[in-house]
């Protein structure tokens, strides 16, 4: 596209935006030493950007009919076959929509986006080809992924295989709900507040938020550099075990990986055996004032006796940092989407790697009619737009700044202990708000959950849902977190305790 010159009018704005004034008389040589920055610009519109081959054929992607998606969870079919052979070979997989599939249209939940459809795969979506998986479309998340609940994307509610009245958790909403059903073996989710692990523990299966930097972010949307995750989501731990092993690792492209954690034997890991484990219960964790559900608590708190006999040791401990650290993902997560996800068209600028400028051009022409974002994006935008002006970025920085600190308070009690446990969610999946709720239930309903999962993403420990009882016909799950680096120890747990204790229900076998 042609590089468009600032007008006279445009300098004067733009100068009065950073409180400084253009002369008229100046004017003239101001605008033409403009031109010559902008100059170069035209050979570089001219250049041709490198992008990787797609490797693989595909199938035309195509909406689904309505009865062809009772959960409302795909968002586009198509077929790609991977390799002939590798460890993957014959499974299914589901993308989730904000992560890109060459060819496939992407929507990352939002018609703001609706439209785009990307010339490269995703790093992960090359590496699960490589190892012969099939990916049978792209699965429905939430509005640019700002939702714990699955009522905000713009095609509409994702419904809980469980119990259709209610959420299956978001903001990979589809994701989940695809490989609770059996229409897929496993699916790529997106974690940035618990969005893997949210609707893996209302769904009862099993999704895990790994290290922060282990596997590549590469031609996924993202909402902040440093809480973004990529994560496996599937129905028993050694399958998440087998797709982390695909699709962890560097890629060379993605800044969140600069010095990050190396890949473990996941598969190797998953024993059975849990001797010489140290299991802390992170107290803060249960009884959220005006959230935590008795029974979720107690079901949580009953795995203490099943971890012992699987040969764990298991303690209580405290961190209130815990409940604090809340405080720093929201700082992070307001001001950093705001800048990164909507300022900065979903890119940004001040690192090394692929950037998806047709991405970047498509969102931001969307992005002109802000009338169709989500609410919760459009309040997520008001309050960090306000605070980015009121206090210049201030709060962001002592956000990060601190979250040092609330690492520090997990690494100290991980430092003689392998695994934190809590609920993954203080309660279980809630209704799903009808389309007149009043806004204020709207947003509670997308935000309300993330006590116990948010942290996790401030301080990039590994976290995993693991599906832990049943009540009222609806999963409850629990959250182990690991050290740094060390997800072989999470799965290891997880498996264990997948195979020795309890196995949840497939829908429409629900039981207490």
């Amino acid at each position: 596209m042609p590089v468009s010159r600032p007008s006279p009018e445009d300098l004067t704005r733009i100068a009065a935006d950073y409180h400084f004034s253009i002369p008229p008389e100046r004017m003239a040589a101001v605008a033409a030493l403009v031109e010559g920055f902008l100059a170069p610009y035209d050979d570089l519109d001219a250049s041709d950007e490198p992008r990787p081959p797609v490797r693989y054929p595909r199938a035309a992607a195509e909406r689904p009919a309505a009865e062809d998606n009772p959960l409302g969870a795909w968002y586009v079919r198509t077929r790609i076959d991977g390799a002939p052979g590798g460890p993957l070979s014959g499974r299914t997989v589901a993308v989730k929509d904000n992560i890109c599939v060459a060819g496939v249209p992407m929507m990352n939940g939002t018609s703001v986006l609706e439209g785009y459809v990307p010339e490269a795969d995703a790093t992960v979506v090359e590496r699960l080809l490589d190892a012969g998986a099939t990916i049978l479309g792209k699965s429905v998340c939430e509005s640019l992924c700002f939702s714990g609940g699955s009522h905000t994307s713009d095609t509409g509610p994702v419904r809980n295989p469980y119990d259709r009245t209610r959420s299956t958790g978001g903001s990979s909403s589809g994701s989940a709900a695809l490989v609770a059903t059996g229409e897929v073996d496993l699916a790529l989710g997106g974690d940035q507040g618990g969005s893997v692990r949210i609707p893996s523990c209302w769904c009862g299966i099993y999704g895990l938020k790994p290290t922060w930097g282990l596997v590549p972010y590469t031609g996924a949307f993202p909402i902040e550099t440093t809480l973004d995750h990529l994560g496996p989501i599937a129905r028993t731990t050694r399958d998440v075990a087998l797709m982390l092993s695909v699709i962890a690792g560097p890629d060379g492209m993605d800044p969140r990986q600069q010095a990050g954690p190396q890949p473990q034997d996941y598969l190797g890991a998953l024993t059975g055996d849990l001797a010489g484990l140290r299991i802390a219960f992170v107290r803060e964790g249960f009884g959220i004032p005006g959230l935590s559900e008795d029974d979720v608590d107690e079901a949580v708190r009953g795995t203490a006796q099943d971890f012992e006999k699987l040969g764990a040791s298991v303690e209580e401990v405290s961190i209130p940092w815990h409940r604090q650290a809340m405080a720093v993902w929201n700082a992070v997560a307001l001001e950093g989407a705001t800048r990164l996800m909507v300022a900065g068209e979903g890119m940004a600028t001040g690192w090394k790697g692929r950037y998806s400028t047709s991405m970047m051009d498509h969102f931001a022409r969307g992005r002109l009619d802000g009338d169709r974002l989500s609410d919760t994006v459009k309040l997520t935008l008001l309050a960090g737009e306000w605070m980015q002006r009121a206090h210049h970025g201030r709060y962001y920085a002592k956000a990060q700044n601190l979250a040092r600190t609330a690492t520090a308070a997990y690494d100290q009690v991980l430092a003689d202990r392998d695994l934190l446990v809590m609920p993954t969610l203080p309660m279980k999946a809630t209704l799903i708000p009808s389309p007149d709720a009043p806004l204020e239930e709207r947003v509670a309903r997308s935000l309300e959950m993330i006590p116990n999962t948010a942290p996790f993403d401030v301080t990039g420990h590994p976290a995993m849902n693991v599906p832990c009882g049943m009540s009222s016909g609806l999963p409850i799950g629990m959250m182990l977190v690991g050290r740094h680096g060390e997800d072989a120890t999470v799965l290891r747990a997880a498996d264990a305790f997948e195979r020795g204790v309890f196995t949840p229900p497939p829908p429409g076998e629900a039981h207490d």
